[in-house]
């Protein structure tokens, strides 16, 4: 592996500072590329005004400097790239792999949360959502509708996009553009050969390698998604324990995990390799931030890491 052929990214939403469970995200997908000798690409979400918090990218910026995850590149701003959503949006709306759709939370809730295509031969017109459509009922247990992966760290995972997941949406009806459509669009665009993240994400890859395989497929490089087994992703992936309060929930903003304390930087890196199984030795603690990133990418193992999809923070970092 060159760093020709691995890139990795970490791509935050500016919702607010770096958690623990931010920088073991950021961290393993460093460590992953540096150790391969790749490149390390920086790129923020900001797509979803309504949840971002003012300041909060230079903050995000200036923690990963100051925990020495310095990127390459420029940084890619997902608010630039409008243009590039609409153009996707339009091409599989083109191709009859996308339609409008108009149905109501309600409904939707009432399904499972697991869309039924009833807006597929309707005519909607005002404020639609934008659907992505997967393989219909009937070729439910046909193998299309399956999408597989060998995740580098949680194993083999597979999901079944007709019964588990439903036409799913890619823009939604305030014209916002979903995470699911983005992220795609900016992984082929910035040629993202591997992705180390959450296991809280685990459940989308499916999603976005089937969109992956619907946008290949317009540009030529594999054939129509409905026209053969989706059993691979041209990216490889491995998703990461998810880091977890004492009360079970995610570390996020919304559950008001502590931001990252500036001057503890050498604490936090030691704390996260432990956390991710990769048993730094104690002497490292009270070394420099380059010190320990030096020893990390050395000795980085994703076979170390714990193959569980959720594990307790520490409680004082």
């Amino acid at each position: 592996m060159t760093s020709a052929t691995y890139i990795g990214r970490f791509a935050p939403s500016p919702t607010g500072p770096l958690h623990f469970g931010s920088l073991v995200c950021a961290l393993a997908s460093f460590l992953d590329a540096r150790h391969q000798a790749g490149r390390w690409l920086v790129r923020i979400e900001d797509i979803d005004p309504p949840r971002e918090i003012s300041g909060a990218t230079t903050t995000i910026l200036r923690q990963l400097s100051d925990h020495g995850l310095t990127w390459d590149g420029e940084l890619l701003y997902q608010s630039t790239r409008t243009e590039a959503y609409r153009e996707a949006i339009a091409a599989l709306q083109s191709a009859h792999l996308a339609y409008s759709c108009d149905c109501p939370r309600q409904r939707i809730n009432s399904l499972g949360g697991i869309y039924d295509g009833y807006c597929r031969q309707r005519t909607v017109i005002e404020n639609p959502a934008i659907r992505l459509q997967v393989p219909s009922e009937s070729k439910a247990r046909e193998p299309e509708a399956t999408i597989k992966f060998d995740d580098l760290i949680m194993g083999h995972y597979m999901q079944n996009l007709c019964s588990e997941i439903g036409d799913f949406i890619i823009q939604r009806r305030d014209q916002l553009f979903s995470y699911q459509l983005a992220v795609v669009v900016d992984d082929r665009f910035q040629n993202i050969s591997h992705i180390i993240r959450g296991a809280d994400l685990i459940d989308s890859t499916p999603r976005q390698i089937f969109l992956q395989e619907c946008l290949e497929s317009l540009s030529g490089k594999h054939p129509a998604p409905t026209g053969s087994p989706l059993t691979s992703s041209p990216l490889t992936y491995g998703h990461l324990p998810m880091a977890i309060n004492a009360e079970g929930q995610k570390l996020s903003k919304q559950n008001h995990a502590a931001a990252l304390v500036a001057g503890k930087e050498s604490q936090n890196l030691w704390l996260a390799l432990q956390w991710l199984g990769q048993q730094p030795p104690d002497q490292l603690k009270n070394e420099s931030i380059s010190r320990i990133l030096d020893w990390a990418i050395s000795n980085w193992s994703l076979n170390a890491i714990p193959k569980q999809l959720a594990m307790p923070a520490p409680s004082h970092y």
